[in-house]
């Protein structure tokens, strides 16, 4: 059997649809070898390496509300964002514990954006749950983290929502991708807020990044995009929805991977 590798997008709420997905893998007798998210991929990738089922994943988050993960910046322009993840943290770690890479079950690496040098950081080596953290921390909105010697990461998705490449340096045969979010630069209505601003420009800068890795497939075996409509992915609502349209994508995909994963 050739080696699977999967990558997880960003996409905040949008996200759980990743969880329906592995779900559906779990059932069909699917297991990936190696794994690589950003933001939210990577909080779904990194409890899935570690061991916990997607059936377990699905009941922590289904009834989260946004002051579940984040808490108010008292101070947020001299701490550099709004709100900070420490209510986030704690809740992946009562997951998954402080576990190291090394110490999950399939390995695991996740991206994030370093926006001194402006450039990528592969996360594989340290604290799992410093380095989701650090990859789902959208600038601006949450405090960034500092990591070793990055000492300011953002959200892995300004640069690079979708982390297949990686993939292939971990030593897979086969890489299956799941972008969650698509097609960001639709019209869209903006409310006036600082914001929701903020956020649409980030959209439509990753839209625009993600459509240009399209044309560099040369990573990918099969992009797969589940049908979430106009979802919002910063409202923490219509989660089961999103579940449910991740499971059926991942029934619907079940026998194409498996025809991929053939010797």
């Amino acid at each position: 059997m050739k080696k699977f590798g999967l990558a997880l997008g960003s996409g905040g709420s949008r996200g759980v649809a990743h969880i329906g997905f592995l779900q559906a893998l779990e059932e069909a007798g699917i297991r990936p070898d190696y794994v690589t998210g950003c933001s939210m991929g990577s909080i779904v990738g990194a409890c899935y390496c570690a061991g916990i089922s997607p059936q377990d994943m699905k009941d922590a988050v289904i009834d989260l509300k946004l002051f579940d993960l984040a808490s108010l910046n008292l101070a947020p322009i001299r701490g550099n964002g709004l709100m900070k993840m420490t209510r986030a943290r704690k809740r992946i770690a009562s997951l998954i514990g402080e576990k190291n890479f090394d110490e999950l079950e399939i390995p695991f690496a996740c991206v994030a954006t370093d926006i001194i040098k402006g450039r990528v950081v592969v996360l594989r080596e340290g604290n799992v749950v410093d380095s989701v953290i650090a990859s789902s921390s959208i600038p601006g909105i949450f405090t960034p983290a500092s990591i070793g010697k990055y000492k300011m990461l953002v959200d892995g998705g300004i640069l690079e929502r979708v982390p297949t490449r990686e993939l292939r340096r971990m030593g897979a045969d086969v890489i299956v991708a799941v972008d969650v979010l698509g097609n960001l630069m639709v019209e869209k209505e903006v409310k006036g807020t600082l914001i929701d601003t903020l956020l649409r420009c980030i959209d439509i800068m990753d839209t625009r990044t993600t459509q240009r890795k399209h044309i560099m497939r040369k990573y990918v075996n099969l992009w797969l995009e589940p049908e979430l409509g106009s979802m919002d992915q910063y409202a923490v609502k219509d989660l089961e929805f999103a579940y449910q349209k991740g499971y059926e994508l991942g029934k619907a995909k079940t026998e194409a991977i498996q025809l991929l994963l053939r010797d």
